[in-house]
């Protein structure tokens, strides 16, 4: 079979110039791509298309062999991910963007859309991998040893000392998820709340926790867009959202966030970036899969061009964290959850959305671990605003 050859060759360069931990089985033979007494990763080729993926071993290429059932894996899945970085970063070059993202057109309609296939899979599929407050977004560990639960919390107390949100004020979360941030808000802080999402069943599960909460009087969540938001805020949270804007809109993104903020408010910002200049998607082929298997359209900018896309929205920045190991670690203990409850997810969402998710979740996971992505919140004010309105130091964030 030519096929077999060809990967045969490939197994043979590979043992000796740069060999990995990996055995490859078709019609019952045994490749090895280095010399072990047992392999980490095994590869069960099912069908034969499965062959023409590993020649061209892009993570696209790798994830949609796996996704489609042409190929099954056996292996921790840390090393799974591990073995398809390093086939990937030995294969040839890819030096192209996406053509998918950066032609998909970000309107109301095309983001609605692409936000109801990203988070309408089902409340409970969520629930069976996020913590009980379903907060989808990358914890915040002060010691490194917390809970997902406690991380959580953690997280959107961190946020909203930040923004310095007190009793009385109006807080706008844009893409509020679950409720979580928003019905903190007001149980602890005493704010008064409004949380939109375009996902209807983040609706629906929102409200209904809301009202389970009993603050249904200082917390409203309605399913719109945030460009057809009106009225004035003290505070403004966009937590895991602008993922979704396109990098052509940032500014006029945050020129909407300053059209609804109180002159004298804050806004805080908290998105996942590029770690490239050039705005390239994760390299190898990953934001291929990505934007085709999971999060239709998402563009992720660099930390530099959303610093500077603020700026032209008329936003001034008072402070930058960056939090890439916390969402390593987050997006592991998904990844973990995930696992654990396998077999329940398989049966409710099918073998091959299954397959989909579980690369995502512990490939991402990857990424933030090794600077392929990065994290970072970002807190800012109309720009304008006299100096002494600035905090001296950024004690109070952690008091």
């Amino acid at each position: 079979m030519i096929w077999q050859q060809r990967i045969e060759r490939l197994a043979c360069q590979l043992r000796q110039h740069s060999p990995l931990p990996a055995r490859l089985v078709c019609n019952g033979q045994a490749i090895d791509f280095g010399q072990f007494e047992q392999p980490l990763v095994t590869m069960h080729i099912r069908k034969a298309a499965g062959l023409r993926y590993l020649l061209s071993p892009r993570l696209d290429h790798l994830g949609e062999a796996y996704v489609r059932g042409l190929v099954d894996l056996d292996g921790k899945l840390d090393d799974i991910i591990e073995m398809a970085h390093s086939l990937a970063c030995r294969g040839k070059p890819y030096p192209l963007q996406r053509l998918v993202g950066l032609l998909f057109q970000h309107n109301r309609r095309a983001d609605r859309q692409a936000i109801q296939y990203h988070y309408d899979v089902s409340n409970h599929f969520y629930a069976q991998w996020l913590d009980p407050e379903m907060v989808y977004s990358c914890a915040y560990f002060s010691e490194g040893d917390e809970t997902l639960a406690a991380a959580q919390i953690k997280k959107i107390d961190h946020i909203l000392t930040k923004v310095r949100l007190q009793s009385g004020h109006t807080l706008l979360d844009i893409g509020c998820g679950w409720g979580a941030l928003v019905i903190r808000a007001a149980r602890q802080f005493g704010a008064r709340c409004l949380g939109i999402t375009l996902s209807q069943q983040q609706f629906e599960e929102a409200t209904r926790r809301v009202k389970q909460a009993g603050v249904q009087d200082r917390v409203e969540i309605r399913l719109m867009d945030y460009r057809d938001v009106s009225g004035s805020f003290d505070r403004i949270t966009s937590v895991g959202m602008f993922e979704h804007v396109g990098i052509k809109g940032l500014a006029d993104y945050f020129r909407q966030i300053v059209n609804l903020l109180s002159p004298d408010g804050l806004a805080l910002n908290h998105g996942i970036t590029s770690v490239s200049t050039r705005q390239r998607d994760a390299p190898f082929g990953a934001g291929n899969f990505i934007d085709k298997y999971v999060f239709p359209g998402g563009q992720l900018p660099h930390i530099g061009t959303t610093l500077s896309s603020m700026q032209q929205g008329g936003l001034e920045v008072l402070d930058v964290e960056n939090l890439r190991r916390h969402y390593a670690l987050t997006l592991s203990l998904w990844s973990q959850n995930y696992e654990k409850n396998s077999s329940s997810i398989r049966q409710e969402i099918g073998e091959e959305r299954y397959r989909i998710w579980r690369i995502y979740l512990a490939g991402c996971a990857y990424a933030f671990r090794n600077d392929v992505v990065s994290i970072y919140q970002i807190l800012c004010q109309p720009a304008g605003r006299p100096a002494d309105t600035l905090a001296w130091s950024r004690q109070y964030m952690y008091e």
